[in-house]
């Protein structure tokens, strides 16, 4: 029903447009509800990557070629077996004239077979000599090998394997028990708790000097992740700030400023984010200038496409700049002076025409509506949002370190060894996230599996002293 085109001025008139800006707003919380639960894929908000190869479809040269570069790499990396395989005794008789002294047909048929040889384990006996002098008065044993942490029957190495496939591969411990019992050497899930929980309490200052090393760097691009917590009803933020090839996690039981202020302090440079305000403490003092996220303002036009089918022109300008993006690094000048002037020549008439496109929108669209929302985020943002035309280092959104707990890489180390500072004092124990825990909880329910505790990252204990008694005994 078309809206009527005589203005009254009555009451009917506003309460009839109240009622239909709250419609505006409903219909499309309702929508992005649907599309989370019930729509399929295709309805979903596609990724970036997808859409720009609808301009810029795949190179099939290219990806041979990078397919060869893989072959190539797998053929090096790995030791190559040769297997001959000889021709049967019965089969050396030719059928013909019945000859046997069959030679030779150049080097043979060759064929590749690739296969997996598991891991294994390795006991080392570790025998330290010891001499004694003739006289009876001095006894001087060898020193022992070196470990990172005392008194373990475990090396380095099968501690290593347990951080890397816990935090690379996301294998839960009592998975990496079961691999273990396969290969015969069953170890309790208790005992890989505590040796990874060593690895944290190792690695704990090179987690520090992490942060040293990114709050030193120009451009930084951060983001908070929300984790359900074990107490009910809490949350709790993984954040993560990614310079150059450096990731830094650190875990909070709040979403305050405090979190950046403390990773990155009082640094100069760029901090590339969303619009929260829990930045603005590192980001209002002037030292460190903000630079916006493309794909945020993405997402919020494209939660208004359902009620407004006009956002699909704003979409499609900010698909055209990632475009720009995507010829920059095909071509090789990605961060160069090139890739610079083809954001001036390209990319800023694309921002120019999306900021006149939203002034004509606004007026059309009601205050409280998805669309008008999307157009107040990107105006109010508008100088974030266009920094990347001044400064080829950044880039158009955040969208690394917003992926980089999904992965859930390395930061399980860094709340161990952490061992739960940033929320202390907030709860009884250091509170970890009910995802990352709720594997350790299948087959035990004791507390050293469920919690990080500060005096779990100690090592074990050494044995009990033998008494007097038993020292006779022997």
């Amino acid at each position: 029903m078309p809206r009527p085109t005589t203005d009254c001025g009555c009451g009917w008139q506003t309460w009839a447009m109240s009622l239909e800006a709250k419609l505006e707003v409903l219909v499309g919380e309702i929508g992005v509800l649907k599309r989370q639960v019930f729509g399929k894929k295709s309805e979903k908000m596609p990724p970036m990557d997808r859409e720009v190869r609808k301009k810029r479809p795949v190179d099939k040269a290219a990806v041979l070629e990078r397919r060869r570069k893989n072959a190539e790499l797998r053929a090096s990396a790995v030791k190559t077996e040769d297997v001959t395989h000889q021709v049967s005794e019965a089969q050396r008789r030719c059928p013909k004239c019945g000859k046997t002294d069959l030679g030779p047909v150049g080097k043979g048929k060759e064929s590749i077979e690739w296969n997996y040889v598991p891991g294994y384990f390795r006991r080392c006996r570790h025998v330290r000599e010891t001499l004694a002098c003739s006289c009876g008065q001095y006894i001087v044993t060898a020193p022992g090998p070196d470990h990172s942490v005392e008194n373990t029957r475990y090396g380095d190495g099968l501690r290593a394997y347990i951080v890397t496939s816990k935090c690379a591969d996301s294998l839960p411990l009592y998975r990496l028990a079961k691999q273990f019992a396969r290969l015969g050497i069953p170890i309790p899930r208790s005992t890989l708790t505590d040796l990874f929980h060593q690895a944290a309490h190792e690695l704990a200052p090179l987690s520090e000097r992490l942060v040293k090393l990114v709050a030193a760097l120009d451009v930084v691009l951060a983001d908070e992740t929300p984790m359900k917590m074990q107490h009910p009803n809490r949350k709790g933020y993984v954040w993560t700030f990614i310079a150059d090839n450096i990731i830094v996690y650190r875990f909070s039981g709040s979403r305050s400023g405090e979190t950046p202020s403390s990773v990155l302090g009082d640094s100069t440079g760029v901090l590339v984010v969303d619009m929260y305000t829990g930045y603005n403490e590192v980001t209002s003092t002037g030292k460190r200038q903000r630079s916006g996220c493309l794909a945020h303002a993405r997402r919020k036009l494209f939660d208004a496409l359902s009620y407004a089918p006009e956002a699909q022109t704003a979409l499609d300008l900010v698909r055209d700049v990632y475009v720009v993006e995507h010829d920059a690094r095909a071509t090789g000048m990605a961060r160069t002076t090139e890739h610079l002037r083809l954001r001036q020549e390209r990319s800023r008439p694309l921002m120019e025409k999306l900021h006149v496109f939203l002034t004509e929108q606004k007026p059309l669209h009601l205050p409280e509506g998805s669309m008008r929302k999307a157009i107040g985020y990107i105006q109010g943002n508008w100088k974030a949002l266009a920094a990347l035309l001044l400064d080829v280092r950044l880039p158009p959104d955040n969208n690394k370190s917003e992926s980089a707990p999904q992965n859930r890489c390395s930061w399980p180390i860094e709340l161990l060894a952490r061992g739960g500072r940033g929320c202390r004092g907030q709860h009884r124990r250091p509170l970890l996230p009910a995802r990352h825990l709720r594997g350790e909880r299948q087959e035990s329910d004791r507390p050293s599996d469920r919690c990080a505790r500060s005096d779990r990252l100690a090592p074990r204990r050494s044995p009990r002293r033998a008494t007097a008694a038993e020292l006779e005994a022997t």
